[in-house]
C-alpha cells in the first residue's frame, strides 16, 4: 500500500464513518502521505431575497458549520503527527470530488457507503457511491462501518484470461497482498470462468457427442488454471492453493458467493473489463457484485481509464 501519496477522505454529512477514517489516517501516516478530509454541500437552497433582507449568507454559513464538523472529526487525530488538510466545496456531490481528485493529483478516494434511503438492509452502496465507482478516475475505496478493524479476510478477484487487463490484475493483487498483510488479514482470490455456448452444445444442436463436450470442458479450465497461474507465480501462490478458488460459475455470482461464504471484509477488484476505451465506465460483472455483495470494496481502474467528468 506504499503506492499511495495522497489521500483524499471523503467526510459524507453527519453520516457515521466507521473505521473507515481512522483507516485512511493509518494508511496516510504509515505511507507518509498526504491527507485531505473533505465534504460537499449542495447549493443553499433559500431565495436571496430572503438572504439579502436578513444580511445572511446561507452557503457561507452552511460552510463553517461544516468545517466546524470536520475538525471536530479530526481531534482524536491530532496526535497522529499528521498534516492533515480540511475542505468544504460546493456542487453535485460526486461531480465536485472527481473534479477535485482531477485537480489535485490524488490517488486514493476512502470513504464510508453512501446507501440508499430506507434500503440499507438490502443494497449497502446507493447511486453517489456508484458514481464514484463507475467515474472516478483514481482507486475508490468504501469501508463499511461495520467492517472488522483490522480486515480478517480480503478478497481479490481477477480475470487472467484478458491479455490487456494484465496490469490490472497485478494491480488488484499488489493491493490485496499488501493490504493482507499490512493488516494481518488471510488473502483469498478467485477467478471465476465459464464455457461459451456450453449449454447449446449439450442441447444436441451442435452435434457433438456429450464426451466432447466435457472433453472442451477440461480443456477449458486447463487454459484457465493455466493463466492464473502465471499471474499467481509473481505472488508465490499457485491455483492448487487452499486460498485460491477457480470456479465454473459467471463472475458475479462466484465472488458474491464466494465473499459471502468467506464472510469477506474487503473486495479488492476492477471495474472495467477493458481497457483503451475512454468513458468505458463499468463492467456488468462488477455493477451486478456493487449491487449485491455487502463486503467493503477497494476498486480499481486499469491504465488508459478516461473519467467522463472532465475538469473544465
Amino acid at each position: 500500500m506504499k503506492r499511495f501519496k495522497n489521500i483524499l477522505y471523503h467526510a459524507d454529512g453527519d453520516k457515521p464513518s466507521g473505521e473507515s477514517l481512522n483507516r485512511a489516517v493509518s494508511l496516510a501516516k504509515s505511507n507518509d502521505a498526504r491527507l485531505t478530509v473533505i465534504d460537499v454541500i449542495e447549493e443553499a437552497d433559500l431565495a436571496d431575497d430572503v438572504q439579502q433582507r436578513y444580511q445572511l449568507n446561507l452557503q457561507d454559513m452552511l460552510r463553517q458549520r461544516r468545517l466546524e464538523q470536520l475538525h471536530a472529526l479530526l481531534e482524536p487525530h491530532q496526535g497522529s503527527g499528521l498534516d492533515i488538510q480540511t475542505e468544504v466545496i460546493t456542487g453535485t456531490p460526486f461531480i465536485e470530488l472527481i473534479l477535485h481528485i482531477q485537480h489535485n493529483a490524488h490517488d486514493l478516494l476512502i470513504k464510508a457507503p453512501h446507501p440508499p434511503e430506507g434500503l440499507t438492509q438490502r443494497l449497502f452502496y446507493g447511486s453517489f457511491d456508484l458514481h464514484l465507482l463507475r467515474k472516478c478516475p483514481c482507486p475508490v475505496w468504501i469501508d463499511r462501518p461495520e467492517s472488522a478493524h483490522p480486515y480478517r479476510h480480503i478478497l481479490a478477484a481477477v480475470d487472467p484470461m484478458d491479455a490487456a487487463c494484465n496490469g490490472l490484475n497485478r494491480l488488484i493483487l499488489d493491493l490485496a497482498s499488501s493490504l493482507a498483510e499490512r493488516e494481518s488479514a488471510q488473502l483469498h482470490v478467485v477467478h471465476a470462468w465459464e464455457m461459451p455456448g456450453e449449454s447449446m452444445l449439450r442441447s444436441g444442436r451442435a452435434r457433438i457427442s456429450i464426451t466432447e463436450v466435457e472433453r472442451l470442458l477440461a480443456e477449458t479450465e486447463q487454459t484457465h488454471r493455466q493463466r492464473l497461474d502465471d499471474l499467481l507465480r509473481h505472488y508465490d501462490l499457485s491455483s492448487e492453493d487452499s486460498r485460491i478458488s477457480l470456479v465454473k460459475q459467471s463472475a458475479a455470482k462466484a465472488i458474491t458467493s464466494l465473499a459471502r461464504e468467506l464472510n469477506a471484509d474487503l473486495i479488492v477488484m476492477g471495474t472495467v473489463g477493458r481497457t483503451g476505451l475512454p468513458g468505458l465506465i463499468i463492467g456488468n460483472t462488477a455493477e451486478d457484485i456493487l449491487q449485491t455483495t455487502q463486503a467493503s470494496v477497494l476498486a480499481v481502474k486499469p491504465d488508459g481509464f478516461v473519467s467522463p467528468v472532465s475538469m473544465p
